[in-house]
């Protein structure tokens, strides 16, 4: 089903693979339950159980409907906007915000359904989607050193800095890293979900790792979030703003990240298309539908996919294993929680590292190409997220080709996307 032999990859590299995506990715199920516990109504337990279970949801849909080692949950920077700004910000309640949620996974199914969502992809010119990989893994090592505390937000001078490097969290995040590096060097079988394991171990002795109080638990219910959905509440076209803003970055979002792991695992066409795309888009939209109905933000598929493989991970096997271990979490709450940021930092950093090679594919000698590029790349830095980075080369590329003549080359549909 999975077409292992095909792919040049083994059940066991698939079991490796979705466990490596798994702990990279165990995060969110502290993360997540903390932002959403601070909303009225809403327990950390509760939101622990649908973040598990929208991720096994998403996951497993994404592995038997597309065959790809994408793994999909909640998306933490939509889920930050949702809480901090939607919520607390503008005043919405838990319950109405949800909507905005439901409404924009119900336009990406109709977006999908009709083959409006893949024509967009399409019109996005070669250079900007060969060098959103690129953006990606900046972002990615930079979410890494600033999971470990390596790289802090600096109010004092408003820019980023390094952080406390004498911390426990830093140093253990440095010796994780060294020990990444020896394990890549030697090519050790199934290395990053080793080096991850290795780096917990030794953030014992640094208080950076705490051993669990107990190691079995019995899921809690989901309770009264479960369809705790208020569409009166928000049947106000003056609210149509707040369904732009979660709509655009989750929009741009999936298409960068696709694209990154994508092409991290090799199979992007010469133009930096991904043969089968609109299945993943497909999952994206119905998982985003199917997560507002747990109370959970825009589903995305999450950068850390490309932590499994890294690890060998070929195939849709890969996720179906990662979705086993979201799982089999919902009973080991204690001990998933047990890997620290400082364990995941250094295979991240080592990743985005990685993914720089997509930028010699890029044509230097053509300005129109190169520069909307660069400004992908630094952007998806610069403002903090994929879908910036997008949304300023694309309008670049636009007014560089026309300012030059070379209009032939831009795709009618591009006209309409910027």
């Amino acid at each position: 089903m999975f077409e292992l032999k095909k792919h040049g990859t083994t059940v066991r590299t698939e079991v490796i693979a979705g466990l490596t995506t798994f702990a990279a990715m165990a995060y969110i199920l502290m993360v997540n339950p903390g932002m959403f516990a601070n909303l009225d109504g809403v327990s950390f337990d509760a939101v622990y159980i649908a973040t598990a279970l929208s991720a096994v949801i998403g996951t497993v849909l994404i592995g038997l409907l597309a065959n790809l080692p994408l793994a999909q949950a909640s998306g933490m920077g939509l889920n930050a906007f949702f809480v901090y700004t939607v919520c607390f910000g503008f005043g919405f309640s838990y319950a109405n915000a949800l909507v905005f949620v439901l409404v924009d996974g119900l336009v990406f199914i109709l977006l999908t359904v009709t083959g409006l969502r893949k024509l967009i992809f399409d019109a996005i010119p070669a250079a900007v989607k060969t060098a959103i990989p690129a953006g990606i893994g900046l972002f990615i090592a930079l979410l890494g050193a600033k999971n470990c505390g390596l790289i802090v937000a600096n109010d004092a001078k408003n820019c980023l800095s390094f952080g406390d490097l004498a911390s426990p969290s830093v140093i253990v995040a440095a010796i994780g890293f060294l020990i990444l590096m020896v394990i890549k060097a030697r090519n050790v079988p199934g290395g990053m979900i080793l080096a991850i394991v290795l780096t917990t171990i030794v953030g014992i002795p640094f208080g950076v790792t705490h051993a669990p109080e107990q190691i079995f638990s019995l899921p809690a219910g989901i309770g009264k979030q479960f369809m705790n959905i208020d569409f009166l509440g928000a049947l106000n076209f003056a609210y149509i703003p707040f369904l732009i803003a979660l709509f655009v970055p989750d929009f741009f979002s999936t298409f960068g990240t696709v694209l990154g792991v994508g092409a991290k695992a090799g199979y992007l066409d010469k133009d930096g298309n991904l043969p089968g795309i609109d299945k993943c888009f497909k999952v994206d939209a119905i998982s985003t539908s199917l997560g507002a109905l747990f109370g959970m933000p825009s589903m995305t598929t999450y950068l850390e996919s490309s932590a499994g493989v890294e690890a060998g991970g070929k195939t849709g096997l890969t996720v179906i294993f990662t979705s086993i271990f979201f799982g089999i979490s919902l009973f080991l709450a204690p001990l998933a929680l047990v890997i620290p940021s400082a364990a995941t930092g250094p295979v991240l950093i080592f990743i985005g590292i990685n993914m720089l090679s997509a930028m010699k594919n890029i044509d230097y000698s053509d300005i129109t190409e190169y520069i909307p590029a660069f400004l992908c790349v630094t952007f998806t830095i610069f403002a903090n997220n994929i879908a910036n980075g997008i949304c300023v080369a694309l309008p670049a590329y636009l007014v560089m080709k026309i300012a030059t003549g070379k209009i032939k080359k831009i795709d009618p549909v591009m006209y309409v996307l910027v």
